[in-house]
């Protein structure tokens, strides 16, 4: 938000210059994000009014104006602008002034007659970029006033970046008690008086969800100059501000907004069908907007209307149908107080994004909307005139936002801070603040003004009082810390372990948002229904992840557009299901990897395949300690591809997913090559084995390979298992190191290859206790899976 800083001294006329309140904001938590000096112009531009324009004798698009620069002063100046006319106040560039670009005003001659000065465009002045014709000012600015000084441009803009919970201070008004509450000073802004109405025009208003609108007011203005020009000081503080002058009625509007914090609307009064309707939208309704889209409005969308239809998106945007046009003479003001979740995301998802809505939905003070419509008539019927009539108030007291009451404990407050602040300086501070406060015998009652709906506890008052006393004040103290025994359950793993894991073997942590399209999601798990978010920041942002791969495929896909041919990311978080109508969090940890297996520089271009990727994840398996009680079956996810999908079991719960990329979600992703996934979860990782000793022994291990002929079907894990459980006390190990399909083995078969290692710890084995290992576990081979020995 800009605030500019001469605008801001209207109001806190005491404030330093816009350096020191930079830096005393940020120190406050209302970061100064920069500042922008407003260069003025030459001092030698002044106001002048055009007296006399004659056609120049020599020249058809020309003419000689004579331009009163006050002091009985008269110049006699050519001008070539299509809107130089008698009675209009213009810039004038005296001789000697220096215009942008190096420009130095002189007296010359044009076309055989003497200009003594220079008309200006703002363009010409480095204003802006209308360069149309010349500046029309106020018809009341005085001749021979500096331009520097009717237009204040030695200025300065402050760029604050505000957090979301501080929806009180998108104003000057609320920036400038910020800055009276920090500098000691009064807020001397302009007096808000009511606006005594002339007239007893009404237009009626009904507002069916009170809930989502509880106060909306309004006021009939009859009779206005609609084409009256806005004031050069509201055009310039709105232009300061970073807003474009559009005209009187929406330029009062947006002024009532920066000033006050209160969003206005503006309809034309004629165009609306016998009273204002606040209510819910229902199926099929439709309206085209100010910014000439046409939106489909999603039923339960809070609307302004009137008995033929929609007529605003409250909160958001006005329709096209009401607007103020050039005939428009009877205007409707209207000035509401909007629930902050009846606007929050409806912007967004409908592709908008306004200043009105910011602001409610980050809250509007529910106390605000009549001293804002009383301040836009003053300005209205100030410039273009105009009769008011009554100020319509409609507010649902039971549903007005309303601040309770907060004990804040002194010692609650010591112990938060590390230190005592004295209690004249706590009531100091809350009643700076805008709080009502009552001393108790312990501490304090407080109650925060209507506007600050981020103060709900005693530790956001305990904040409040840190900030303004200055978190630079509070003493730098020694943490006393008391030295524990304490315990770690050798059976529980830390996750840490095996995100270090991953980034040895060159995979780079990425974290994602929570939040993910549901689109994809539905793509990736189709099982699981998607949780939806009730005020989501984007409408590709609006679903809780229910797996890691969402995000982490789109982090995928984001650095493949950007050049990266080798990728490997992995991630760690919670995700989010909903089970028997529960909410369940699951921890998991996951990964994708596509691209060459190696760096160019070392392997000429392989391309990562399954059991690289597998092998990754037995690396996680294996560095739980219980990597024996994993195992790999093939498996159906609609993520992955048929053929390259591995379920990862322990203790025949399914702990994981493995597998290529699903070619379908991959031409969905306009993805070329094939992407490896992985997901784990990761309670079945760091749920391990107590620890225990296991002696070695100092006698040989004998080995022994075994070729074995099995069904397709059968799989490397469930032959180990059945050689492992056969083997008995003196079978160690067993390792696969072959698979064979070819010439030899029947069609429907393969050759499965392993190593089996025998060992004793008290004595050295016989080729005979040896041969009866073999012998067992051939017999068992051959009646748990139909296989035989090869030969």
């Amino acid at each position: 938000m800009f605030i500019s800083e001469s605008w801001l001294k209207t109001w806190v006329r005491t404030a330093p210059d816009a350096a020191e309140m930079a830096e005393t904001l940020t120190l406050a938590g209302l970061e100064v994000g920069g500042i922008e000096r407003y260069k003025p112009v030459s001092p030698s531009v002044v106001v002048g009014e055009i007296v006399a324009v004659e056609p120049h004798p020599n020249s058809d698009k020309l003419r000689v104006c004579e331009v009163d620069i006050g002091r009985a002063r008269t110049l006699s100046i050519v001008c070539g602008a299509p809107n130089a006319r008698v009675g209009l106040k213009s810039a004038v560039a005296l001789i000697g002034a220096e215009l942008p670009g190096k420009v130095k005003i002189a007296k010359t001659r044009i076309r055989d007659i003497v200009s003594s000065g220079m008309l200006c465009s703002s363009a010409e002045l480095g204003l802006d970029d209308d360069s149309a014709g010349i500046m029309e000012l106020d018809s009341k600015a005085r001749r021979g006033m500096p331009l520097n000084e009717h237009l204040s441009l030695d200025d300065a803009v402050l760029d604050i970046d505000l957090t979301p919970n501080r929806g009180d201070c998108l104003s000057v008004s609320g920036v400038a008690r910020e800055v009276a509450v920090l500098f000691g000073a009064q807020v001397t802004g302009p007096a808000l008086k009511p606006f005594r109405s002339r007239s007893r025009t009404r237009f009626p208003v009904s507002v069916k969800a009170p809930a989502d609108c509880p106060r909306y007011a309004g006021r009939v203005i009859e009779g206005i100059d609609v084409g009256a020009k806005t004031p050069d000081w509201i055009r310039e503080r709105l232009r300061k501000c970073g807003l474009r002058p559009i005209s009187l009625a929406v330029d009062v509007t947006n002024y009532v907004m920066i000033e006050l914090g209160q969003p206005m609307h503006a309809f034309d009064l004629d165009r609306l069908s016998r009273g204002i309707i606040v209510r819910l939208s229902r199926v099929g309704e439709e309206i085209d907007l100010l910014d000439g889209s046409h939106v489909e409005i999603p039923p339960g969308t809070l609307l302004i209307a009137d008995y033929r239809g929609p007529v605003a998106l409250a909160g958001i945007m006005g329709g096209a149908a009401t607007a103020i046009a050039d005939g428009t003479t009877n205007i409707f003001l209207e000035s509401a107080c909007f629930r902050p979740g009846a606007v929050a995301g409806r912007a967004r998802a409908m592709g908008m994004q306004t200043d009105a809505s910011h602001r409610f939905e980050r809250g509007v003070d529910p106390e605000l909307q009549v001293a804002a419509i009383h301040r836009a008539t003053e300005l209205l019927v100030a410039a273009a005139g105009g009769t008011a009539g009554p100020i319509i108030d409609e507010a649902s007291t039971r549903d007005l936002p309303r601040r309770s009451e907060i004990t804040l404990r002194r010692d609650r407050l010591r112990n938060m801070l590390g230190f005592a602040i004295p209690d004249r300086e706590v009531l100091r501070i809350l009643t700076r603040l805008g709080m009502g406060v009552r001393v108790l015998r312990k501490g304090w009652r407080v109650r925060a003004p209507s506007r600050r709906y981020d103060i709900e506890g005693e530790h956001d008052l305990i904040e409040e009082i840190a900030r303004i006393y200055g978190y630079h004040n509070i003493p730098e103290l020694a943490p006393r810390v008391e030295p524990t025994r304490g315990s770690r359950d050798e059976a529980t793993l830390p996750s840490h372990r095996f995100k270090t894991l991953l980034v040895d073997r060159d995979y780079r942590e990425a974290i994602t948002y929570s939040f993910v399209d549901p689109d994809l999601q539905k793509k990736i798990d189709p099982s699981h229904p998607a949780i939806p978010l009730r005020n989501p920041i984007a409408s590709n942002m609006s679903a809780m992840r229910t797996s890691l791969w969402p995000g982490l495929l789109s982090a995928l896909v984001f650095n493949y557009r950007r050049q990266q041919r080798r990728i490997r990311l992995f991630e760690s978080g919670h995700v989010f299901l909903s089970a028997q109508g529960e909410r369940v969090e699951s921890e998991r940890i996951g990964g994708v990897a596509a691209g060459p297996l190696m760096k160019d520089a070392w392997q000429n271009g392989r391309e990562i395949d399954f059991f690289d990727v597998k092998g990754d994840v037995e690396a996680l398996l294996n560095a739980s300690g219980c990597g024996d009680s994993f195992s790999f079956v093939a498996g159906k996810h609609p993520a992955l591809h048929p053929g390259q999908c591995a379920r990862i079991t322990r203790g025949g719960k399914t702990a994981g997913w493995l597998g290529a990329l699903h070619p379908g979600l991959g031409k969905y992703l306009d993805l070329e090559r094939t992407v490896y996934v992985f997901e784990l979860e990761m309670s079945a990782l760091t749920s391990s084995r107590v620890p225990s000793f296991a002696k070695v022994s100092r006698f040989p291990a004998m080995t022994r390979d075994l070729s074995i002929l099995v069904d397709d079907s059968v799989t490397a894990d469930r032959l180990k298992d059945a050689v492992k459980q056969a083997g008995g006390k003196l079978l160690m190990d067993v390792e696969l190191f072959d698979v064979y399909t070819g010439e030899g083995v029947p069609e429907g078969h393969r050759s499965l290859s392993l190593t089996l290692t025998l060992q004793d710890y008290s004595r050295n084995l016989t080729d005979a206790e040896i041969e009866e290992v073999v012998r067992r576990v051939l017999s068992a081979v051959e009646k748990k899976l139909g296989g035989k020995l090869r030969t």
